[in-house]
């Protein structure tokens, strides 16, 4: 395995490489990986000839300083997973400052309006933190192929509208929900749950799936939008955030659902302290 902490000695590494003719795979990650990030490194894996995965907490995109200071972190326990993997794994533990090339601030960006609605409208500045650090990130690592988890779908389309706008030459790769057993989607969040509220957060798995049932059904948005806030009220180790329905491309809010689209469902919740964000296709 290969670790490096620089951007100095990681880009001739990847020169390297690359003159080799190899291809890049990049998984960016903020460490204390599961079974979710597992997946988007496998896929990698399959991809392409090498694969680099980066472990940084970074800081711009906390909009809480608590979330930022209680953000699990087991690097060792991380690098061991993937060595695991690969042995010939490639990764990048980046120094703030030298990733950021001087102040760790955010940047702002022309996100289209993605930015401005569901996560971006609870979490101020908090998009404009991504896209600084993963511009940062694609010019360190130089990929071929980027992966991000659907689980973060909002960030997801993001990244996409960023690369686009900044003709970046790498393919960004969407990789499916991974879920635990009783339908909770996997997140390093889910480690901060107490037992109770470990027990309770699969019914936001559960109220997706009626929402999807609900939208076969050829019920509207706004009825779905109303039930299932009315079902979260009733389970009181969950606090509703937001539950929104949008159309996948330009994530406006659905007033109706029209032939041809394709919309999503997206919910934000609090078990107790720690915030959960899940989503799922309706059709």
């Amino acid at each position: 395995m290969f670790v490096w902490t620089y951007k100095a000695n990681l880009r001739p590494f990847i020169d390297g490489l690359k003159k080799q003719g190899q291809s890049i795979g990049f998984v960016p990650t903020m460490g204390a990986l599961h079974r979710g990030h597992l997946a988007l490194v496998e896929r990698s894996l399959r991809e392409n000839d090498r694969t680099v995965v980066s472990i940084f907490v970074n800081p711009t995109q906390f909009d809480r300083k608590q979330d930022l200071e209680t953000y699990p972190r087991f690097p060792e326990k991380d690098l061991a997973l993937l060595e695991k993997l690969d042995p010939e794994m490639i990764v990048y533990l980046p120094v703030a400052e030298d990733l950021y090339g001087g102040p760790v601030q955010r940047e702002h960006f022309d996100l289209d309006g993605l930015d401005r609605v569901m996560e971006g409208r609870h979490r101020p500045g908090h998009f404009d933190g991504v896209a600084t650090v993963v511009k940062h990130l694609f010019e360190a690592v130089r990929p071929d192929r980027a992966y991000f988890g659907e689980k973060d779908f909002q960030q997801l389309r993001i990244i996409q509208t960023l690369a686009r706008k900044l003709n970046l030459p790498l393919q960004i790769v969407p990789v499916e929900i991974q879920r635990e057993t009783d339908g909770l989607a996997m997140s390093s969040r889910n480690l901060r749950l107490s037992v109770a509220h470990r027990k309770a957060a699969p019914e936001i798995h559960r109220l997706l799936n009626l929402a999807r049932e609900m939208a076969l059904q050829g019920q509207n948005p706004e009825a779905i939008r109303m039930e299932i806030s009315k079902r979260f009220k009733q389970n009181p180790l969950l606090e509703l955030e937001y539950f929104e329905i949008a159309d996948e491309k330009t994530l406006q809010f659905a007033r109706t659902f029209e032939p041809g689209k394709k919309y999503r469902a997206f919910t934000a919740v609090f078990a107790g302290d720690v915030r959960l964000i899940d989503n799922m296709p309706l059709y």
